[in-house]
């Protein structure tokens, strides 16, 4: 028998798989950008998803296509909200109400959709394990395993501007969770997920496009992929 072969196929393979979880998790937050901010009638945003060669050993790299080489992958842009002011008061201050609605639904359309990733690649994770994903399955301290640390502190910093009574806070990242499970778990929404994480992996490029991105979840989205 060719241990060695049989290695290297293995090695492969956890090559393959990391490189899907992650497409998966990425796929997930620019569907929510796309999709959900469109779903609720908020302005379009410019996004990319770039894929970064990085010196890491295979164990601190959370993203590696081929073996022997090593990528880390994020969304660059797509947030409503560029600057988060010290408070939403201050960032409202003279708003119209229909103003301060939307200024409010922006802010947490941001929110949503950085946790969006993280559940997505957890729901990937537990179809492919044969089980059925919940919000007490994946609660939220436990998406810090699939990778949202740093999208965790950026919604605790939103958090900080919206909400100043802690208790309040905590109330609010629970809604935003279960709205970003909800986002995830949609039929249609899943279906666009997959469907951009395969064109991801398949493509192997340096840079997702704005416009591929687009392309794919809207063909999805208009039924022509089942």
């Amino acid at each position: 028998m060719n241990h060695k072969r049989i290695f290297n196929k293995a090695l492969k393979l956890a090559h393959q798989e990391i490189y899907r979880k992650v497409a998966i998790h990425e796929a997930g937050h620019a569907a929510a950008i796309y999709l959900g901010n469109k779903r609720k009638r908020l302005p379009p945003v410019f996004f990319q998803i770039f894929i970064t060669p990085v010196n890491a050993d295979f164990q601190s790299s959370p993203f590696l296509t081929k073996p022997g080489t090593k990528y880390i992958a994020n969304i660059d842009g797509g947030r409503l909200i560029h600057t988060l002011p010290s408070s939403i008061e201050e960032a409202t201050n003279g708003f119209s109400s229909a103003q301060n609605i939307a200024y409010r639904r922006a802010f947490e359309a941001d929110m949503i959709n950085m946790l969006v990733g993280s559940l997505a690649e957890a729901k990937y994770i537990a179809e492919r394990d044969g089980e059925l994903i919940n919000p007490r399955l994946i609660y939220l301290n436990a998406v810090y395993y699939f990778g949202a640390t740093s999208e965790l502190e950026a919604v605790n910093e939103y958090l900080d501007c919206f909400i100043a009574n802690s208790e309040l806070r905590k109330q609010k990242i629970t809604e935003l969770f279960l709205a970003a499970f909800s986002f995830v778990n949609e039929r249609s929404n899943w279906r666009a997920i997959t469907a951009l994480a395969d064109y991801i992996v398949n493509e192997d490029k340096s840079v997702v496009g704005c416009n591929e991105i687009i392309d794919v979840l809207e063909t999805v989205n208009h039924g022509v992929i089942h």
